[in-house]
């Protein structure tokens, strides 16, 4: 009987925290002061990544930038949002003349105005759809540009919602019809784009603490009331934290992700299993 023969411990099993590795690589993130961007960039910059970090702050900019040199990382920052496409490109121009490449994006600017529709103005909702799902195809449009006239096999992280496949009894029409835009634009991109090795995921959380939820930690009665019906629905008991976004961004944007594409990853403490 001919003996078995033993297959040959591949490098990433040898060494699998080597599939997280993005030192030297450089990431854009859109939204890079809000809660999401902010935590990304300060992942990234601590595992030794090149960041060009956008938004239209620029004081809250800057505090991002100086906290990601507290933790030993790179930044350059400009304050654009990808309103166009012009505004799109001057973000990898940016990119490309500081680091010379463009390895990951992390699309993490968005806006949410709540409103029931027969109350809401278009203008409103148009101004919703405008930042989360317009400014994102803007990105795509740019970064992608980039990577298939060279070649670069890329990894881009949108954020999407708990509510792109929910509805919400709180007036979302306009944030729950962008992320269900996002959701699709992620699998369309990710079919389209996956013959040029790049991978196209989202990340879809539900309540998580930041500046536009600092009102349900406070104690408004709406807020409490607010939270204590999201706390109802999430079976782990809790609302989310930055941190438990930044490992699934850190996965997502690695190597590790490499035949993961075209996926909404819910991290949600369950909302979305009940």
């Amino acid at each position: 009987m001919a003996e078995k023969k033993e297959e040959a411990i591949s490098e990433r099993l040898r060494n699998p925290l080597g599939m997280f590795d993005v030192a030297g690589q450089t990431a854009i993130i859109t939204g890079a002061s809000g809660a999401f961007g902010r935590g990304i960039s300060l992942t990234l910059g601590a595992l030794g990544a090149n960041l060009v970090l956008a938004s239209g702050s620029e004081k809250e900019l800057e505090e991002v930038a100086n906290e990601v040199a507290e933790v030993g990382g790179k930044a350059e920052t400009i304050v654009c949002r990808p309103d166009s496409l012009e505004d799109a490109k001057s973000i990898c121009d940016l990119a490309l003349s500081e680091f010379g490449s463009i390895k990951m994006l992390a699309i993490g600017s968005g806006y949410n105005k709540a409103g029931f529709i027969h109350e809401m103005d278009y203008d409103d909702w148009q101004d919703v759809m405008d930042a989360n799902v317009r400014g994102a195809w803007f990105m795509a449009k740019a970064v992608g540009t980039y990577w298939i006239e060279n070649s670069v096999t890329g990894k881009m992280v949108l954020m999407s919602s708990v509510r792109g496949r929910h509805g919400n009894i709180s007036g979302y029409t306009g944030y729950c019809a962008s992320k269900g835009a996002t959701d699709s634009l992620t699998r369309v991109l990710a079919t389209e784009w996956a013959k040029y090795g790049i991978t196209v995921n989202a990340i879809a959380p539900t309540v998580f603490r930041s500046k536009l939820t600092a009102w349900m930690y406070g104690d408004d009665e709406l807020g409490k009331a607010t939270k204590a019906r999201s706390l109802s629905r999430i079976p782990l008991g809790r609302l989310g934290e930055v941190e438990d976004l930044t490992g699934m961004a850190l996965y997502l944007l690695s190597p590790a992700s490499d035949f993961c594409t075209g996926q909404v990853m819910y991290v949600d403490g369950g909302f979305t299993a009940g």
